[in-house]
């Protein structure tokens, strides 16, 4: 497979009027997070905001570039595709602008709010499939028995060539960047990215970023055994992908891209309150995947540094779980439990040692029936709005200063 400059060049072509060349600024607050760092003091960051993109991502570029490019034939067969999320979304808008039905086949378990989006876009949407392989084979199935052409999610050249419109627009606003982040789930973001900024500035460094309960490419990029890789639910499901594509690797990643890391869920989770908080952007798992990746790695981003944001489809029913968990890494949040002695007026004592540090208490909850209490203990739990990690620590200590013992960590 072989993807060239002139192919994303034509691709640009393609898309002009129908994409939105979303924006790309700077940041001072990452920037001054960043610059923490000592390796990276002079670091300034660029966000590139393709969670603003149509249908809520990047994928509509290279899916419009695909369907626009079909032949009038392919056209009138139809187009599928499998999807849990935003390739769904963005095959389904693009089908509807040129004019050709499309066919959807989504996981029986993918979220009811996307695939309402995906039927609302004008495609008919088939459940099939307890996971995204089940529902991927039933679409290459329907490719054989109704002619339809199958619209894949990364391994496709036209698809890739669309993404990489994305790295133009990047160096046309920052012509002088010296890395740029980017998430990996399938490859064709990053594979797209890389070939374009590569060519106008060949110096540049390309970072990938997987999350690590997904982490086939990493391994496969480190040339270490994909054996024991056992893939795990992850708030980072647009980069999930369970197998790694050796045509990816070989034919872009391993010729264009400088280093691939991975992170955890939790570090996603701190990277999506961050950029809600002091970017004001919302932001899905896999779209926060890079961010994740330059809080917490020890990555060499040079002066200009730009960070994609690949998506803003997030489940609002996991919103608030994703913020709390946030909240506490960041420590703005703190659950702890104490045992005390169950006598009147030790509720008050814990509290007022609380006050005392300028806490704020959201939630108490009593407990005296729990194993390993004894008959006279109780345990309370606190839920408190705190300012950072030293914070909760002084906190613990006021309360251990009234007697109580401390009994969980927060979480």
């Amino acid at each position: 497979m072989k993807v060239t400059f002139a192919d994303i060049q034509k691709a640009r072509e393609h898309l002009k009027g129908v994409i939105s060349p979303t924006e790309m600024t700077h940041s001072i607050s990452a920037s001054k997070l960043i610059n923490q760092d000592a390796a990276n003091a002079e670091t300034e960051i660029y966000f590139k905001y393709e969670n603003t993109q149509r249908t809520g991502s990047f994928k509509f570029r290279g899916a419009y570039n695909k369907i626009s490019n079909l032949t009038p034939e392919e056209k009138a067969r139809g187009v599928v595709a499998s999807s849990a999320g935003n390739h769904a979304q963005g095959v389904a808008l693009s089908a509807t602008i040129a004019g050709v039905q499309a066919t959807i086949v989504m996981p029986e378990n993918a979220s009811i709010n996307k695939a309402a989006a995906t039927r609302s876009y004008g495609a008919n949407v088939v459940l099939h499939g307890e996971i995204y392989d089940e529902a991927f084979e039933h679409a290459q199935k329907l490719e054989k028995e109704k002619g339809f052409t199958f619209v894949h999610p990364y391994q496709d050249p036209y698809v890739i060539a669309g993404q990489g419109t994305i790295g133009i627009e990047i160096l046309e606003k920052v012509p002088d960047l010296d890395t740029v982040i980017v998430p990996i789930g399938g490859g064709g973001l990053i594979s797209g990215i890389a070939l374009a900024v590569k060519t106008i500035r060949p110096n540049i460094r390309v970072i990938g970023v997987q999350s690590d309960r997904s982490p086939g490419m990493a391994y496969m990029f480190r040339k270490e055994t994909l054996a024991h890789i056992k893939r795990t639910p992850t708030i980072a499901d647009g980069i999930a992908i369970k197998n790694p594509s050796p045509t990816m690797y070989e034919n872009f990643i391993s010729k264009y891209v400088d280093e691939v890391v991975t992170v955890s869920d939790d570090e996603i989770a701190e990277a999506i309150v961050f950029l809600m908080e002091r970017t004001k952007a919302v932001s899905e798992g896999s779209g926060a995947a890079a961010m994740a990746a330059i809080m917490n790695r020890p990555l060499k981003l040079g002066k200009k540094c730009c960070v994609i944001i690949s998506g803003g489809n997030i489940d609002l029913n996991i919103v608030s779980k994703i913020i709390d968990r946030g909240q506490i890494l960041r420590g703005r949040l703190c659950e702890l439990s104490v045992i005390v002695d169950d006598l009147p007026g030790n509720l008050n004592r814990l509290t007022e040692a609380i006050a005392s540090q300028k806490a704020n208490i959201l939630e108490v909850r009593h407990d005296r029936v729990s194993q390993g209490l004894s008959l006279r203990e109780t345990r309370i739990d606190f839920v408190l709005e705190t300012t950072s990690i030293e914070h909760v620590e002084r906190i613990k200590k006021a309360l251990e200063s009234t007697g109580a013992k401390i009994c969980l960590k927060e979480t």
